[in-house]
């Protein structure tokens, strides 16, 4: 249902997110923990497209979102 396959977001200059990847079937419930500025907000800023990977794929049920922006995320459901 959700697979980001080796994501890497930046804040400027700052290389936030390394190489994330993870899937999530459907049905399945996680959660992301780890102290701050472990990367969890910025993961799910980046699934939901408010911050924009510069490198590797967000995947919602099989399409490509990885550079749509979260308003449209939002209209698609």
């Amino acid at each position: 249902m959700l697979k980001l396959k080796d994501i890497h977001t930046y804040y400027g200059n700052i290389h936030a997110l390394k190489g994330i990847s993870l899937e999530v079937k459907e049905g399945e419930v996680i959660s992301l923990i780890g102290p701050n500025g472990a990367g969890k907000s910025t993961t799910l800023m980046t699934i939901s497209g408010v911050v924009p990977a510069k490198q590797g794929t967000v995947e919602f049920k099989g399409k490509d979102i990885t550079h749509t922006g979260s308003d449209e995320i939002v209209k698609s459901g």
